[in-house]
């Protein structure tokens, strides 16, 4: 009887976790640590692309907006070993969106575009960008008419 008084008064005192408790414990915060890390990249590459695709349609309208203002044909160019979209106006370079060092591809259907006075796009028929990061795709279609489409 005295044997069975102190092993209660001992659990009711224990303190701490045993070596069996702190095991499963690190396994399962290990499994939602990988979890974290896999769905937390492609969050990273959805963003990423978000953010070059919108920079790029950006770019696009800037290019559109200063031909019909100044009156002077605006060109946008595709360096797509760069991975950058820049826009110039004769030898000038107005904007650079540089995505180089981003992990981003880019794709295009032409190396530039230009956009008359009239903000109608010359050599812009069936203009296609994509804009890729692991299996995350963003894709930018440029009319004739110098309409700009994101997909």
């Amino acid at each position: 009887m005295h044997c069975s008084r102190r092993t209660t008064h001992l659990r009711r005192h224990r303190r701490g976790a045993t070596l069996i408790e702190q095991l499963w414990l690190l396994l399962l915060m290990g499994g939602l640590a990988a979890l974290a890390m896999t769905s937390g990249s492609a969050l990273f590459a959805a963003l990423d692309v978000a953010m070059a695709a919108q920079a790029t349609v950006d770019l696009l309208a800037l290019a559109r907006d200063h031909a019909i203002a100044t009156g002077e044909r605006t060109a946008v160019r595709f360096d797509v070993a760069g991975t950058r979209v820049v826009v110039h106006v004769g030898p000038d370079t107005m904007a650079v969106g540089d995505f180089h060092g981003s992990g981003l591809t880019l794709e295009a259907t032409r190396d530039s575009l230009s956009y008359a006075p009239s903000g109608l796009g010359v050599g812009a028929a069936n203009l296609r960008l994509i804009l890729t990061r692991s299996a995350r795709a963003d894709t930018i279609t440029v009319s004739r008419l110098g309409r700009v489409q994101r997909r």
